[in-house]
């Protein structure tokens, strides 16, 4: 046991983003490779999860990528996110999508060190949507409910980074890291309400500036009030209904 947390302690000055791992959740030996594994994981932040493809970068077996999903999952390093499935008569995505529980150590693993260097990153947009869907994650489960969240993608190319499912109806939310609104963001979002089914209760365009209210039938807001917008549509006496 004194080995075991010596070799622990060691590992983590040498590799600090271990230290987020529970490692005894899985076998993980090869350490100099996991962190490689880590990094690829989080270059890959908000696109679909193709372990197959991971495997092969990694320069791993299939089977150990999945093992190691599954360790850094019951770490609460990454999540996966479902994809929405309805009956649309369309071929929808099947594959979820892969994102960090902490933005910051998926940055640093980028290489990030500094605010500064986030403006030009080319994976700006996939941290700043990784940033919502944190955001809408926490605000279910401080409400003390399952997440019910999910991505919407079809065959055709038709994107919504989010679909928050309620008891009367779906909240569809884009992720935007610009400052400045431009009207094709919010044609997801429109194509979305017109396509499923089930109601959408309401649309939220969630980008890096100031709450504008009311814009082409959403609601704009920046990361810092996603959490109270969505209280506000799924109040707690309309939960417990």
């Amino acid at each position: 046991m004194v080995l075991r947390r010596l070799a622990a302690g060691l590992r983590r000055q040498a590799c600090p983003e271990l230290a987020y791992v529970n490692l005894e959740a899985g076998e993980v030996r090869e350490f100099v490779t996991f962190r490689r594994f880590l990094g690829l994981c989080a270059g890959r932040v908000g696109q679909l999860l193709n372990l197959s493809n991971l495997a092969n970068d990694a320069g791993i077996s299939h089977t150990t990528a999945r093992e190691w999903i599954s360790v850094l999952e019951a770490s609460y390093v990454v999540f996966r996110l479902p994809p929405f499935h309805a009956n649309l008569g369309k071929r929808l995505i099947k594959a979820p999508k892969l994102y960090f529980c902490d933005v910051g150590l998926a940055s640093w693993l980028c290489g990030i060190e500094h605010a500064r260097q986030v403006a030009t990153h080319p994976l700006r947009g996939a941290f700043f949507e990784n940033l919502v869907v944190l955001e809408a994650l926490k605000q279910r489960y401080h409400g003390a409910r399952r997440p019910r969240l999910s991505f919407y993608r079809d065959s055709s190319g038709l994107e919504v980074d989010l679909v928050s499912e309620t008891g009367d109806g779906l909240i569809a939310i884009e992720a935007k890291a610009g400052a400045t609104i431009t009207g094709r963001w919010f044609d997801g979002l429109r194509k979305f309400a017109e396509l499923v089914p089930g109601p959408v209760r309401a649309r939220v365009l969630c980008y890096d500036g100031e709450p504008l209210g009311e814009r082409e039938g959403a609601t704009v807001v920046g990361p810092s009030g996603l959490e109270g917008l969505l209280d506000a549509l799924d109040p707690e006496e309309e939960r417990g209904a």
